[in-house]
């Protein structure tokens, strides 16, 4: 059934903007027929004629003789139409038998409830949303007070345990007391077992029955108007909020349903009249149980690990947390709000949890200290690399640090000179450099440069004859070093005299 706003817009699309059924019903989400309905042009297909049975001409007989004797067999009605010249099977006879048997109606009577005596709870399905990338089933908590009708709502993503209690915790605060009792249906997260009227409540539910001092009570099966006042009050919801209004995120969605709520309350109450609901709530307010000073806890708890990333997965999602707690064993605590991690009792993680799905939700600082764990691993290997081979160098890498160099591109730099000069020349440019006092990467480049130039120098250039070959076989006399002293001595008396 849709509402009188959606005929209205059906309506103008069709008859002003000229819009075609399929397009309409696209583009709103709903039935072809509901449109056609909605436009006058749905017509009912003729109704074909019954097919005629062999049970048709006795079931006057039938309705008379049930209406007269109702708890009669099938069985003994069957011999009583077969002596009136039926001939079919007795199958197709109790098929019409439990259609025409009358049942007795049943009478319920109001049920009589004291202000803050009782509160009745209950989920309600209302449909798929889209958030981000991941498509949630919306669901929504109610719980109503029986007496003054005052309810509290929130719509929540799944009708999981944690949400079920949020919802009670966070409905006993904004009604400002707790009643004497909570009716609930034979939900999971309520009933764990039952046998006859014998029930056995789920253990997180009994803590929350002994933190606020309510009992919890159980629907009869099958038995939907023992709860009557809550499902009237889902219809409510259904029909008065949640119809034509667009989801936007579940924050706003939950703000405007209790903004709505405030305004409904100002209505007039089903069974006192000419009360109001609002006045009503007033007066149960001070009949309902006092609150506890500090509320239930509500929060999602479980153990975790990170075996080797500093990620942790969570509905769908990826959360971060340092480095240092890699591997070691966590607690998650996650409300519909936040996720945070816990080791050993202290939080070292906090995030806002996403409903998206695949998303990476992480602190900056978690990345960027691991970064920095793994620059100064890298930087202490290529450390102890170069002092194997020059000890000297971590006396001057500590020297040049002081002199305002960098360690971390100094040490690499250092290690390049040592692939380019050897591990001889680099460990004697190391020292004169500190025995000067000038521990600086460019000091030490110098040294290196001025002994590489000085060794060109020195070296005997190699005689290359291969364009002569005949100076080959030139011999020439080795002459005593001697006669170039004689020599040397005549010029000096030459010079003398």
């Amino acid at each position: 059934m849709i509402s009188k706003e959606q005929v209205a817009e059906i309506r103008r699309l069709f008859y002003a903007e000229h819009w075609r059924v399929g397009t309409i019903a696209s583009e709103l989400g709903i039935h072809h027929d509901t449109v056609r309905r909605a436009v006058g042009l749905y017509q009912r297909a003729p109704a074909s004629e019954p097919r005629k049975t062999k049970t048709q001409a006795y079931e006057e007989f039938l309705r008379e003789t049930l209406e007269r004797h109702p708890k009669l067999r099938a069985t003994r009605l069957y011999d009583m139409i077969r002596a009136r010249g039926y001939t079919g099977g007795i199958a197709q006879l109790r098929r019409v038998v439990q259609r025409l048997r009358p049942s007795p109606a049943q009478a319920y009577a109001r049920v009589q409830v004291f202000s803050g005596e009782q509160g009745q709870v209950d989920w309600a399905h209302f449909g798929v949303v889209r958030v981000g990338r991941a498509s949630r089933r919306l669901s929504c908590f109610v719980l109503t007070l029986s007496y003054s009708r005052a309810f509290y709502l929130e719509f929540f993503f799944d009708q999981s345990l944690e949400n079920f209690v949020t919802g009670q915790v966070r409905a006993l605060h904004d009604l400002g007391g707790c009643p004497r009792s909570l009716l609930y249906d034979n939900l999971k997260a309520a009933v764990v077992e039952r046998l006859g009227r014998e029930v056995r409540f789920h253990p997180k539910l009994l803590e929350l029955c002994a933190h606020y001092h309510f009992q919890p009570i159980a629907c009869t099966p099958g038995r939907a108007n023992e709860k009557g006042r809550v499902e009237r009050t889902i219809r409510f919801i259904r029909e008065s909020f949640f119809e034509a209004r667009p989801f936007t995120n579940l924050p706003d969605f939950n703000r405007r349903a209790l903004e709505w709520r405030d305004h409904v309350l100002d209505r007039p109450h089903p069974e006192l009249k000419p009360r109001r609901v609002v006045d009503v709530f007033d007066e149960e307010k001070a009949q309902l149980l006092r609150l506890p000073a500090r509320p239930f806890t509500i929060d999602f708890v479980k153990p975790v690990r990170s075996k080797k990333t500093i990620y942790i997965r969570f509905d769908l999602n990826d959360y971060s947390i340092p480095h240092g707690a890699v591997g070691k064993n966590l607690t998650l605590a996650a409300s519909d709000t936040s996720v945070r991690f816990l080791l050993g009792g202290e939080e070292i993680a906090a995030h806002r949890r996403s409903y998206s799905r695949d998303e990476l939700i992480e602190d900056p600082a978690h990345r960027k200290a691991l970064m920095e764990l793994r620059r100064r691993a890298q930087s202490s290997s290529a450390m102890q690399q170069l002092n194997a081979l020059v000890p000297e160098a971590e006396r001057f890498v500590r020297d040049a640090f002081k002199k305002g160099e960098s360690p971390r591109g100094l040490v690499q730099k250092l290690l390049a000179l040592l692939d380019d000069y050897g591990t001889d020349e680099l460990r004697d440019a190391i020292r004169v450099a500190l025995e000067r006092q000038s521990p600086r990467l460019s000091s030490l480049v110098w040294l290196l440069n001025q002994r590489r130039r000085a060794s060109i120098q020195q070296r005997p250039l190699p005689l290359k004859l291969g364009h002569r070959p005949e100076l080959t076989e030139v011999f020439i006399k080795p002459h005593d070093p001697e006669v170039y002293d004689e020599l040397f001595n005549d010029d000096d008396d030459a010079g003398e005299r």
